[in-house]
């Protein structure tokens, strides 16, 4: 039987300007993001799946901080963090980037957006960038600052998140494209807001700086949004795994590089620009992959899941590692994300997983789910 225990709150983990709004809504289970309390649970996970594919959720992701770069060499020092081309991007637009290391490994999957050509916020995933853009700086003396600054999301998630929004800020928000964003006025305060946010069911994620405005817009799209069925919510383990939107440190991290785990759109390497690992990355892809992540399905109807579980094939010997997974309403069983060895990266691929002590049919299949 798992025990939940609660987590203790301390200088080093912060709360969020929401927490006391999201404790009144009924947050039933946190978690640790970025060293901040990250809301991971508000009663049932699959009630809330549910709510999110046909309604609209608030989410509480001020634990999704940013890395502000900015100076004369903030694009040099962007680029070198990253192996995807920047040197076409525009104002106004996020990006999708993998972090990489001088050995061609993952540090963190962030969106980067460009602010202006020498101000740039990176939106990490779970590990401590800031350290490694002063590192790199320190180590190339690039004229740059780097701060984490006081910006604290709040997203807007699901169907019906246009039409909520679309009451609060007008028409005009309707035509930001994806991953783009644009500054839009809330009782004459300016916030940024992008088209993204962590699920496939389409919404917004606006940047806080104004914490007072932020809690303001916070009960606002609470009050307006009755007729949209709005809840409160927070990323969710069902509808990111059947979605496919992988997980820094819990379906990969440093130990794993971009094509591992099927990043290989987001890898420039023809392209004369400079970045970490570089000549790592072309050796890995000269070479080729001993592993991959894919997706499993697993003829089982719950999983609770705190670290890795070995599969292994009719010989005993292990092909892989499950990650992450969930029991799925969609597929009526479970579904996860693992680590697959060469050469059983394909769909044809059997094994099995011991779980409590039981053994248990898995099947290898592609990402996304659905």
């Amino acid at each position: 039987m798992t025990k939940n225990y609660s987590i203790a709150k301390s200088r080093r983990l912060r709360s969020t300007p929401y927490t006391s709004r999201i404790e009144k809504q009924g947050v039933t289970a946190y978690t640790v993001y970025n060293h901040m309390l990250l809301p991971a649970a508000f009663g049932s996970v699959e009630d809330s799946y549910h709510h999110l594919k046909k309604d609209v959720q608030v989410w509480d992701v001020a634990a999704e901080r940013q890395v502000e770069i900015s100076g004369k060499d903030s694009a040099k020092l962007v680029q070198l963090m990253t192996c995807r081309d920047l040197s076409k991007s525009k104002v106004g637009r996020c990006y999708y980037c993998p972090i990489i290391d001088e050995n061609g490994n993952l540090v963190n999957d962030p969106v980067i957006l460009k602010l202006n050509d020498d101000r740039w916020w990176i939106s990490i995933a779970d590990s401590d960038v800031i350290f490694f853009a002063k590192g790199l700086a320190s180590g190339n003396n690039f004229d740059v600052k780097i701060t984490e600054p006081n910006v604290d999301i709040i997203a807007i998630q699901g169907p019906k998140s246009f039409s909520l929004m679309e009451k609060v800020f007008g028409k005009k928000i309707l035509d930001l494209k994806f991953f783009g964003f644009e500054y839009f006025d809330f009782k004459g305060i300016r916030h940024l807001i992008a088209r993204s946010g962590w699920s496939k069911q389409g919404g917004f994620e606006v940047y806080v700086e104004n914490t007072q405005s932020g809690l303001n817009l916070y009960d606002h799209l609470f009050e307006v949004g009755e007729e949209f069925n709005v809840k409160p919510g927070c990323p969710n383990l069902i509808e990111r795994i059947e979605s496919g939107l992988l997980s820094y440190g819990n379906d990969f991290d440093n130990n794993d590089n971009p094509f591992e785990c099927g990043f290989e759109k987001y890898v420039n390497l023809e392209s004369d620009i400079t970045f970490l690992g570089k000549d790592k990355l072309k050796m890995i892809k000269s070479n080729g992959i001993s592993k991959r992540l894919m997706g499993v399905q697993i003829d089982k109807e719950n999983i609770s899941l705190s670290s890795s579980v070995e599969i292994k094939n009719h010989n005993n010997d292990i092909i892989g590692d499950l990650r992450s997974a969930c029991y799925s309403p969609h597929f009526k069983k479970v579904i996860g994300i693992a680590m697959i060895n060469e050469p059983n990266c394909k769909t044809s691929t059997k094994g099995t997983i011991k779980i409590d002590d039981k053994s248990y049919s898995v099947s290898v299949c592609e990402l996304p789910f659905i």
